[in-house]
């Protein structure tokens, strides 16, 4: 599938940005407070714990990337509608504005400090993935959500006595594209700190743009919605 004409490089630009969602996802958890900001299943867990009274647990952290991935995933909704069907197009806009939040992130993290600070860069990076998961929605990929792989996981160990070949291959790929994005993540984050990888992970997403909207120019048949 990663090679389905239906798709055309769409595949290839979502298994990036699964990478990308591990990488700020590592980012947020080694150095935002022990808080997803892709994963939103974590938090809400996380949620509960801190109602429960478990200590070194922000629920304060936790909620905010809740609202802002909502408000993310409702602002790529109507960025999907407004697209006209178009895959291409909608992938290029949605992440020349992931491109942009992710360096107005790289900036708090340059210039802001503490707490208020942190959760500055929680909220700005949970919508930049609440924008990418619904975008990834409406691309419609099947198995490349790109913020979670826990129903891919799920479904590759369900249908593995009758799913096998390129959907099988996908999986596993999504599988590894979100564990590699969390060791790369963690290694830069870890080595040189929260700006530098959020200037790095800035860069892909740009690339990612630009490479779907010249790909796209011409409005081939993958573009278009399936």
């Amino acid at each position: 599938m990663v090679n389905d004409p239906r798709h055309g490089p769409l595949p290839v630009l979502l298994l990036v940005l699964t990478a990308v969602a591990g990488a700020v996802d590592a980012i947020s958890y080694l150095r935002l407070g022990h808080v997803f900001v892709a994963n939103m299943t974590g938090n809400v867990v996380f949620l509960g714990f801190a109602a429960a009274g478990a200590p070194g647990v922000s629920a304060t952290g936790s909620a905010i990337a809740l609202g802002a991935f909502f408000a993310g995933s409702v602002a790529g909704g109507r960025l999907g509608a407004a697209a006209g069907g178009h895959r291409g197009h909608l992938l290029a806009l949605a992440e020349g504005i992931g491109t942009a939040l992710l360096v107005v992130a790289a900036a708090i993290a340059i210039g802001g400090s503490g707490a208020v600070a942190d959760f500055g860069l929680v909220a700005v990076l949970a919508a930049t993935m609440g924008l990418q998961s619904a975008t990834a929605r409406a691309i419609g990929v099947p198995d490349l959500n790109t913020t979670v792989v826990t129903m891919t996981l799920a479904a590759l160990a369900a249908e593995s006595h009758r799913v096998g070949g390129a959907r099988l291959a996908l999986r596993l790929a999504a599988i590894g594209a979100m564990l590699a994005g969390a060791i790369l993540g963690g290694l830069v984050v870890l080595r040189a700190g929260v700006a530098a990888a959020l200037i790095g992970l800035a860069a892909i997403a740009a690339l990612t743009s630009v490479t779907v909207l010249l790909r796209s120019k011409a409005s081939p048949t993958w573009a278009k919605q399936v």
